[in-house]
C-alpha cells in the first residue's frame, strides 16, 4: 500500500481551509488541503438562488483580496463569494485537491501523527485540521412525520419559490435564512407562515454605518463567550435587496402570518408555542440596546454621525402578534410545503480520535483540541463571536497555524 506523507493535512476547502492554508504557508509548514467537492462548495450548491452575503463586501472578505467589480458597501451574491474563494486559492497557491473525501482519521500507535484514509488513498500526517465548518448535517426537528402532511425540506435544499408545490408555505426559523426565504416566498405571491423563535435583531444600518461596523467598534465581534442562554440564538439580519433591517412588523405588513415556535403536530394540526410576542419583544430590546450603545459611542468619541431618531420607531404590533395563531390545520390552510430553517449539527464521524465529547462535539480551546495534533477551525464561537464569519476565520486560522508551527519547533529538537 502506497502511503503519502504530509506534515499537516487540512480537511475542507472552504473559507476555513483556505485561511488555514495561507497561514500554514506563511509559517513554512508543508501541508495539503483536501476538499470532497469543489472549492467553497456549500456556497454553490447548498444555498438558495438569490442568496447574498449578510455582510458588506468591505467586511466579509479576507484581508489580502478585495471583491472584483463590487462596491465596498454592496453584498456579494453566492456565486461571487464562490468565485472569490477560487481566486483566493489561486492567489495563495493553495495546495488543494478537490474531489477527495476523507473517510477516517486515526491516531498512530507508538508514534506521533495520524493515519488518514481518503477516497484518493492513504496519508500519514503529523497534524490534522478539521476545517469543515459548522454546516455539516442539516437539522430538521422530528415534529411532522415525513409520511404525512406537506413536502418538507431544509433551508439548505431550498432554491427558489418555483421549486415548491403550489400553495402556502410554512417557514420555521427566524434567523437570516428563515426571514429571507419567507420574504422571497411572500413576494412571489405565496401565502406564508413564519415560525419565530428567540433571535437577535441588529439594525442593518444606523447613523450611516453598517451593523458590522458597529459590532466591530463596540467590541462585540471579540466577545469570547455568548451571553448565558444565548448560545444558539439566531441573528435576524439581511443583505437582500441592498441590505435592510429585519422588521417582523414589516413582514406581517407584507401579508406573512407570524406564529410562535413550532411545538407539536397531531392528526394534521400543527401547534405553536404562545411565545411570539415575547420573542419579538426580546428582539426589539436587543435592537434598541445596540442603538443605545451606538449613541453612547458617538457621544463618547465626538463623532460627526447623523442622528437617526426614526430608527427607534417600532410601530404597533400586528394582529398576528396580539392575537396569535396557536394551531394550524395544514390542509385547511393550504400549506403544502414546510421549509425548516433550523440550522445544522456537526458531523465528525470520520474523525476517530479523542477530540469529541459524548455528543460528537469538538473538545477544544481556540481550535486546539484535547487530542494533540488535531485542530478545529470555522466553528461558531471557536475563539470569539466573529469566528464563523469570513474575516473571523482568517484570524482564528493564524492562531492555529502559529500553534502548529510552535509544536513542530519543539518536535524538531530532541536534545
Amino acid at each position: 500500500m502506497s502511503i503519502q506523507e504530509v506534515e499537516a493535512l487540512v480537511v475542507g476547502g472552504g473559507q476555513a481551509g483556505l485561511a488555514m492554508s495561507e497561514h500554514l504557508s506563511d509559517c513554512g509548514v508543508q501541508h495539503l488541503v483536501l476538499e470532497r467537492d469543489r472549492i467553497a462548495e456549500r456556497w454553490r450548491s447548498e444555498r438558495w438562488d438569490s442568496l447574498v452575503a449578510n455582510g458588506p463586501a468591505w467586511h466579509d472578505r479576507f484581508p489580502g483580496l478585495e471583491f472584483v467589480d463590487l462596491a465596498p458597501g454592496a453584498f456579494a451574491s453566492k456565486d461571487q463569494v464562490a468565485a472569490y474563494f477560487e481566486a483566493y486559492a489561486e492567489k495563495i497557491a493553495a495546495p488543494i485537491r478537490t474531489g477527495v473525501e476523507v473517510t477516517s482519521v486515526r491516531k498512530h500507535q507508538g508514534r506521533p501523527g495520524f493515519r488518514v484514509e481518503t477516497s484518493d488513498g492513504t496519508f500519514d500526517s503529523r497534524f490534522v485540521v478539521a476545517a469543515t465548518g459548522p454546516f455539516q448535517r442539516p437539522v430538521i426537528p422530528p415534529i411532522v412525520p415525513r409520511e404525512v402532511g406537506p413536502l418538507q425540506i431544509h433551508s439548505s435544499s431550498y432554491r427558489n419559490p418555483e421549486q415548491l408545490p403550489a400553495g402556502a408555505v410554512l417557514v420555521v426559523g427566524a434567523g437570516s435564512s428563515g426571514v429571507q426565504i419567507a420574504e422571497e416566498l411572500r413576494r412571489s405571491g405565496r401565502p406564508v407562515y413564519l415560525s419565530v423563535g428567540p433571535h437577535d435583531r441588529p439594525p442593518r444600518h444606523y447613523r450611516g454605518r453598517d451593523f458590522c461596523w458597529w459590532l466591530g467598534v463596540l467590541g462585540k465581534w471579540d466577545a469570547e463567550t455568548p451571553p448565558s442562554g444565548a448560545e444558539h440564538v439566531t441573528i435576524a439580519v439581511s443583505g437582500a435587496r441592498g441590505g435592510h433591517t429585519v422588521d417582523f412588523r414589516a413582514l406581517a405588513g407584507l401579508g406573512i402570518d407570524l406564529v410562535g415556535m413550532t411545538s407539536e403536530f397531531d392528526n394534521g394540526i400543527l401547534r405553536f408555542a404562545p411565545d411570539l410576542g415575547a420573542n419579538i419583544a426580546k428582539g426589539d430590546a436587543n435592537y434598541l440596546a445596540l442603538l443605545d450603545e451606538a449613541d453612547a459611542y458617538v457621544a463618547r468619541n465626538g463623532l460627526d454621525l447623523p442622528e437617526e431618531p426614526g430608527a427607534r420607531t417600532l410601530g404597533p404590533d400586528p394582529a398576528c402578534v396580539t392575537d396569535p395563531i396557536l394551531e394550524l390545520d395544514l390542509a385547511a390552510a393550504g400549506v403544502h410545503s414546510i421549509v425548516w430553517a433550523t440550522g445544522f449539527a456537526v458531523d465528525y464521524g470520520w474523525l476517530q480520535v479523542d477530540a469529541l465529547d459524548e455528543n460528537g462535539k469538538p473538545k477544544h480551546r481556540r481550535g486546539v483540541s484535547t487530542e494533540p495534533g488535531v485542530y478545529f477551525l470555522g466553528l461558531p464561537w471557536l475563539a470569539r463571536r466573529g469566528s464563523s464569519f469570513i474575516w473571523g476565520v482568517w484570524h482564528d486560522a493564524k492562531f492555529v497555524a502559529d500553534h502548529i508551527a510552535t509544536q513542530r519547533g519543539y518536535l524538531s529538537h530532541g536534545d
